[in-house]
């Protein structure tokens, strides 16, 4: 099918998922307006003109995602849209960011976009809701009850890992560390997607029929494979024998408990204590679909987009094809 060309206003268009998003709806005809903060990116270090040349080929407005009045007047500026496409997330995830961004600025985006004639939402959202322990995760789930509410045509999109969460060891690897484990290596599973082939999946979502108000849980291709699979795929593409080292869950717990404690004195500190949980959370929990009858999470339930695989990925970064992209400020390693 041939997508019709539409009007998009696009929020998250500077990570490294809403970039790839952009790129795939302007592929498809689409007219995208990127409304990003003045200073976006990894730890807000993207200046405009920045944004403007990583965007190329969008309109890129500046302005707070947070206050209404900027998505309003500076954002959408008085025009008619046909549908807001959303990869935007916290950078932390701790509560005051997570509850500001995954939900907070969501709100007050789907008002103005209703507002501006919108029809339909594209919503990246994240699998791990499905088990909700951390303060983002429930923000997430708080804006995707109130899209679903909402009237308009929504798909929201739950993906399972990233190839960028899953590459953070890549440099240790290099010099000869070894790949760490949590437990024995083998107490989770995910299907990793790329961000090309996730954005492909996220574009199309505009004009699929079967994945409109719907919640869309997507893997990459092939099998779920656990954190040793990983290792043992990274180490193959570099050509090194495979060593691993063992972190015991029960360390985090530890780490986590003392975080808490110091936090009552010191803020920040309690920050650091969530960012250790949702760290333990990752090892721990797997990132495919949770089987509400069974409590288990289904490889065989998760579907599957696109082609490139993570095996692929770890060796096209070998060969220097393929740069590491930047991962965020909760990366676990």
């Amino acid at each position: 099918m041939t997508p019709t060309r539409q009007r998009v206003f696009m929020l998250g268009a500077t990570g490294t998922i809403g970039r790839a998003t952009v790129h795939a709806l302007l592929q498809r005809g689409h007219s995208v307006v990127c409304f990003v903060r003045r200073r976006s990116g990894v730890g807000g270090r993207m200046q405009e003109h920045e944004a403007e040349h990583l965007l190329a080929g969008a309109t890129v407005r500046f302005g707070d995602v947070c206050d209404p009045d900027s998505l309003a007047g500076e954002g959408l500026c008085g025009e008619r849209f046909d549908a807001l496409v959303s990869c935007l997330a916290s950078r932390t995830g701790a509560p005051k960011d997570a509850w500001a961004i995954d939900h907070q600025a969501h709100l007050a985006a789907l008002a103005a976009a209703q507002q501006a004639g919108v029809t339909q939402m594209v919503l990246l959202s994240a699998i791990c809701v499905q088990k909700p322990r951390l303060a983002f995760q429930h923000a997430k789930l708080a804006f995707e009850q109130a899209l679903i509410e909402s009237g308009l045509a929504y798909s929201i999109v739950r993906p399972t890992a990233y190839f960028k969460s899953l590459s953070g060891q890549i440099d240790r690897v290099r010099q000869g560390k070894p790949f760490l484990l949590f437990g024995n290596g083998q107490l989770t599973a995910s299907k990793p997607i790329s961000d090309a082939d996730l954005a492909a999946y996220l574009a199309d979502c505009l004009y699929e029929p079967n994945r409109r108000n719907r919640i869309l849980p997507i893997g990459g291709p092939g099998p779920a494979i656990t954190p040793r699979e990983q290792g043992e795929m990274l180490f193959d593409a570099l050509g090194r024998e495979p060593r691993f080292k063992q972190i015991p869950v029960a360390l985090l717990d530890v780490i986590i408990a003392m975080l808490d404690t110091l936090g009552r004195l010191l803020p920040a500190l309690a920050d650091k204590a969530e960012l250790a949980r949702i760290g333990r959370y990752y090892a721990t929990e797997s990132m495919l679909v949770l089987a509400p009858e069974t409590g288990r999470y289904e490889a065989a339930a998760t579907p599957s987009s696109g082609a490139q695989t993570l095996g692929g990925f770890y060796a096209d970064l070998a060969r220097g094809t393929a740069t590491l992209p930047e991962r965020g400020d909760h990366a676990v390693f």
